[in-house]
């Protein structure tokens, strides 16, 4: 397949809302015809799960389902975020975080054709072949492959029955799908085979634990090894034959006790420590940590690694060092080998992330730990974990870390949920992706938090180019760029504003927010400015990427990166926002952002990726060949410089499926 086609691959979809009620029937009967070759329990629990289901309370909110005026211009006018609620849950009631972002508008679903909805189907990020996809598991570098496991339904669009999906590449980005990894089929993941991670040993062993569900929906700790170590596709799993290895603790609830992170070696005691989040009584996050010298037998250390008041369940915790030195910044740290370090290294810092149940987004912090005393302190109390950075400010979640030990870096995985209707991601038969694989580190200019960005090999697949310099825009103005294949694109840009122009600011700006500051039809004396991506022509439908510069109370500047999702899309039944944060900018930066356009999915990342944002939009106009790319200016202080864009076309990876022969790919 000619790596310059753009089109994405995708599964037919029915033609008739019969049709697609056929195929959501198909898919339940393919789930039913599983279970029964399950064991008593797990059809008794299926049973409980889907009486739970078919009782779950629709909900309904009123939403403003108007089109908006095709202009980005106007500054009376304020964006309109979308307040629709789920139609149904899937996840709570089981003991996990809400798996479902369906939506309804005033009037039921949105019409969707087969083409806008075959067009969601991205071009060069990581998602099965069909049906449901969520948390990455326990990625790992072994013989030659980068094996990515994630929470998969092997039967629906929907989540429910979840196993473990697989599948393999020797770049990150050109995949082959392989079999399953894990299916629940034991009373101690009968109700589920949840998130884990892996650990490769000294001696070469891979130890995978995750949290299994059981026959009572208890949330408990197993461990999984390769059947084949000599194997470099890990193609069998076996399931200790004494699992569980871990059972809740007495004084935590059964069903908040999961997800164990990837292991650390402490050569005080000679051995492996590992977090698990949970909730305490008052509702405070919190990460336990155990040791273990074999993977079998653990002994949880006394007390608590870290705790935040009134931030609610921690799922999904990682923990892992980062280089704080100058010299050896672009370098990540293996934990597994190298021993935890001390407070007194002032060349290393400790991240500690979680995943909220209560929102649904990953938080992080950079602190230190105390690995005699089994304590973490972030470097700075009013970002700690769960009120202060996060990984990313749109849809991100579930994330896992993992070191690549081929170029010393650490790698970050995300899942990316939709935010369109269930009944859709049915008739369209796939559900969610991963984020690109970004690469992890400390931030040694600001000192205060991590830089993310999309690995290099990512690059491989840039294709033709287009270069702007020193392109200035005039107040109130756009221009359309040259991009010929907008649906999947790779943007660079460089920003100045002169000091003439910033000068003119005499009044204070600080209550500014991407998320109350009217979007990208707002308009302030710095901003907002930057790109209008997956837009028709006659702006009707846009996502715009933007800077906005405001002046606090002293005088000091504060500059914002936003999305604006509220114009992405005609239909009504999609979360529509706008979201983002500010971005550090030091003294004499330009300002800088990167935006990966991959049809369904946009992944921005402004100066180096101190502040990243995910959003999935639902385009019903500005598909295809309809598609375009703008810059804009709605800064009412004067002209903006582009300093330098340039816009790549990007070509598709073209995953395949794993073919059997002489077990390779």
């Amino acid at each position: 397949m000619d790596p310059r086609d753009t089109r994405s691959s995708y599964v037919p979809l029915p033609t008739t809302a019969d049709e697609a009620a056929a195929a959501a029937s198909a898919a339940a009967s393919a789930a039913s015809s599983r279970r029964r070759l399950n064991v008593l329990v797990g059809a008794t629990s299926s049973l409980l799960l889907l009486l739970s289901l078919l009782g779950a309370a629709l909900y309904m909110s009123p939403h403003n389902g108007a089109d908006h005026e095709p202009t980005i211009l106007k500054s009376n006018e304020q964006a309109q975020p979308s307040k629709l609620k789920p139609a149904v849950s899937r996840g709570p009631s089981d003991g996990v975080s809400e798996k479902v972002s369906a939506v309804r508008g005033p009037a039921g679903s949105f019409p969707w054709s087969n083409s806008m909805l075959q067009w969601q189907r991205t071009g060069f990020h990581f998602q099965p072949e069909k049906n449901w996809m969520n948390d990455p598991n326990g990625p790992v570098y072994y013989k030659g492959w980068y094996h990515l496991f994630y929470q998969y339904n092997p039967d629906a669009a929907v989540w429910g029955n979840i196993t473990w999906g697989h599948a393999v590449s020797h770049d990150m980005v050109h995949w082959y799908h392989l079999p399953l990894a894990m299916v629940p089929d034991q009373w101690y993941d009968i109700n589920g085979v949840w998130t884990g991670s892996a650990t490769i040993g000294p001696d070469g062993q891979v130890y995978m634990l995750y949290t299994g569900s059981t026959n009572a929906s208890v949330q408990v700790q197993n461990l999984a090894i390769p059947s084949d170590l000599s194997d470099p596709l890990l193609l069998h799993w076996t399931k200790y034959e004494g699992n569980p290895v871990l059972t809740p603790p007495s004084n935590l609830l059964p069903k908040d006790f999961r997800d164990p992170t990837t292991a650390w070696f402490d050569n005080s005691d000679s051995t492996w420590r590992i977090a698990i989040g949970s909730k305490d009584d008052s509702h405070a996050g919190i990460a336990l940590v155990y040791k273990t010298k074999d993977f079998i037998s653990y002994e949880q250390i006394p007390g608590l690694l870290h705790k935040v008041a009134k931030t609610g369940m921690w799922e999904c915790v990682d923990f892992y060092a980062v280089s704080a030195s100058l010299s050896s910044a672009n370098q990540a740290i293996d934990t597994t080998v190298l021993a935890t370090m001390s407070n007194s290294q002032d060349d290393v810092r400790h991240v500690l992330k979680a995943s909220m149940d209560d929102d649904r987004n990953d938080y992080y912090a950079v602190g230190r730990y105390d690995a005699i005393n089994n304590k973490w302190k972030p470097d700075n109390a009013q970002i700690d974990v769960g009120i202060g950075l996060r990984y990313d400010w749109g849809i991100f979640y579930a994330s896992k870390t993992f070191f690549d030990p081929v170029k010393q870096r650490r790698i970050l995985w995300g899942w990316i949920g939709e935010t369109d209707s269930e009944k859709a991601d049915i008739r369209k038969g796939w559900a969610s992706l991963m984020s690109l694989p970004r690469t992890v580190l400390f931030d040694v200019k600001t000192k205060s938090n991590l830089l993310q960005w999309p690995v290099e090999e990512v690059e491989q697949l840039r294709l033709n180019s287009t270069t702007y310099n020193n392109l200035t825009i005039d107040t109130a103005s756009y221009f359309r760029l040259s991009a010929s294949r907008a649906a999947q694109l790779d943007i660079v840009a460089e920003f100045e504003i002169k000091n003439t122009t910033l000068e003119k600011a005499v009044e204070a700006d600080e209550e500014y927010s991407c998320t109350t500051g009217g979007g990208a039809a707002g308009s302030g004396l710095f901003g907002p400015f930057g790109f209008l991506v997956l837009a028709d022509k006659s702006l009707s439908e846009q996502t715009a990427v933007y800077f906005y510069i405001s002046r606090n109370s002293n005088g000091s500047l504060k500059t914002h990166f936003c999305h604006d999702e509220t114009r992405s899309s005609k239909a009504t039944d999609i979360v529509k926002k706008v979201v983002g944060n500010v971005v550090p900018v030091l003294s004499g930066e330009t300002l800088t952002m990167r935006i990966l356009v991959d049809h369904s999915i946009v992944e921005s990342f402004a100066q180096g990726g101190r502040t990243c944002i995910t959003s999935r939009v639902y385009p019903t106009k500005a598909i295809d060949d309809a598609a375009g790319v703008y810059l804009f200016n709605n800064a009412t202080a004067g002209p903006i410089t582009a300093k330098s864009i340039t816009i790549w076309e990007m070509g598709s990876s073209n995953n395949r499926s794993y073919n059997g022969n002489d077990g390779q790919p």
